[in-house]
């Protein structure tokens, strides 16, 4: 997706960068220079390991509280979900976590108020349902609107 895909409609340097951006760090990084590709792919493997070991005992939790769409009807995989996320921003707020150009090395320069196309913050619209829906929030967005409200 381009960069600017939260706040700005399609456009074309957006979708070009998005397009380009492999080829940036082929040419920036010297990726396309490496030697020998599989050398330090046994880190790799041990995280994929470890993130396979844990993904599996997961799913077996998820199997013995009755399967994945009863606990999404109770309400089980929404919990889950929204303490993860409070964790992780909990890191974010206090610093532990970073985001590069947002609470770590951000431009106080950068105006963007006025470029504003799209509403880039969660919407609520309430609407009763059978399952509880899962909202999307990303960490920064706290940040950016006191930002903006500041400019």
């Amino acid at each position: 997706m381009p960069y600017d895909a939260l706040y700005h409609k399609s456009n074309e340097f957006g979708e070009r960068i998005s397009r380009n951006q492999l080829l940036i760090l082929k040419h920036e990084s010297y990726l396309d220079a490496v030697s020998n590709p599989s050398d330090g792919t046994y880190y790799i493997e041990d995280l994929t390991d470890e993130l396979a070991e844990k993904a599996l005992q997961l799913f077996k939790e998820i199997e013995k509280g009755g399967g994945f769409l009863q606990q999404l009807k109770e309400g089980t995989i929404q919990k889950k979900i929204k303490e993860s996320a409070e964790k992780e921003q909990q890191l974010f707020d206090s610093g532990e976590l970073k985001l590069l150009g947002t609470n770590y090395h951000p431009n106080k320069k950068d105006r963007m108020k006025g470029d504003l196309e799209l509403f880039p913050f969660v919407k609520h619209n309430p609407v009763k349902t059978l399952i509880v829906p899962i909202i999307e929030k990303r960490l920064a967005e706290k940040v950016e609107q006191e930002r903006i409200s500041n400019e």
